[in-house]
């Protein structure tokens, strides 16, 4: 018993949340929760000073309210500078910096950080691993760092 509530600890430790911006109402369910598009900011774990904001469908009526219910598998994002852009150490080439899921059978909201060194930009890009019509759905945005600060690279 003691090693499951150690291990949801650690996992709950590690897990990045979303901060709500924000919702609208899509459409009127007379019982519970309305459809709505919410909007959520990340901060990157990784890079101090960059927050992404992600926008998404969220089902209502009593599967919504209960938590139930499938939202849709489209999402879009805009990341920004929102403060001096800081590394506390080296970044993977591409690597996922948050996930969060979108219903009880397996389908996550997906957020990949990659690294154009090129140019000295950080591309993040969402998708859900839910296939529809045997292509997922994504959103891409790029937040470009100042010369004076390299993008430290493994």
């Amino acid at each position: 018993m003691k090693a499951l509530v150690l291990l949801g600890s650690m996992m709950l430790g590690s897990q990045v949340m979303a901060q709500k911006v924000g919702s609208v109402d899509t459409a009127f369910i007379l019982i519970d929760p309305d459809h709505k598009i919410v909007v959520d900011a990340y901060d990157d774990p990784k890079v101090k000073g960059v927050t992404c904001y992600v926008s998404r469908a969220k089902t209502g009526g009593i599967k919504g309210g209960l938590g139930l219910a499938e939202d849709k598998a489209e999402a879009s994002i805009s990341c920004r500078q929102v403060g001096p852009i800081s590394f506390e150490k080296p970044l993977k080439q591409q690597e996922e910096v948050f996930n969060q899921s979108l219903s009880i059978l397996f389908k996550k909201l997906r957020i990949v950080r990659m690294v154009d060194v090129e140019r000295n930009t950080l591309v993040y890009l969402t998708y859900s691993d839910k296939l529809i019509d045997g292509s997922p759905q994504n959103s891409v945005t790029a937040v470009p760092v100042d010369r004076t600060t390299m993008i430290p690279v493994k």
